[in-house]
């Protein structure tokens, strides 16, 4: 799935598949690591920049409350 039209649920949701996969260290391919080490960078990323955004939104939503 492309990271920009992947939610942050379903980010969440890979990002503890692979973690799941890690602690199982005897299930995964020691050449796997490295991989899934970068998904995992790169799914983070992607949720901090979700976050930012709600963020954003709802700081801006309330600043038009109060005025």
């Amino acid at each position: 799935m492309r990271e920009n039209k992947m939610t942050y649920s379903e980010a969440v949701a890979e990002l503890e598949k692979i973690l799941k996969q890690l602690e199982n260290i005897d299930e995964v391919n020691m050449d796997e690591i490295s991989s899934k080490v970068k998904r995992a960078s790169v799914l983070m990323d992607l949720c901090k920049k979700k976050l930012h955004l709600l963020d954003e939104d709802l700081e801006k939503m309330m600043a038009e409350l109060d005025n």
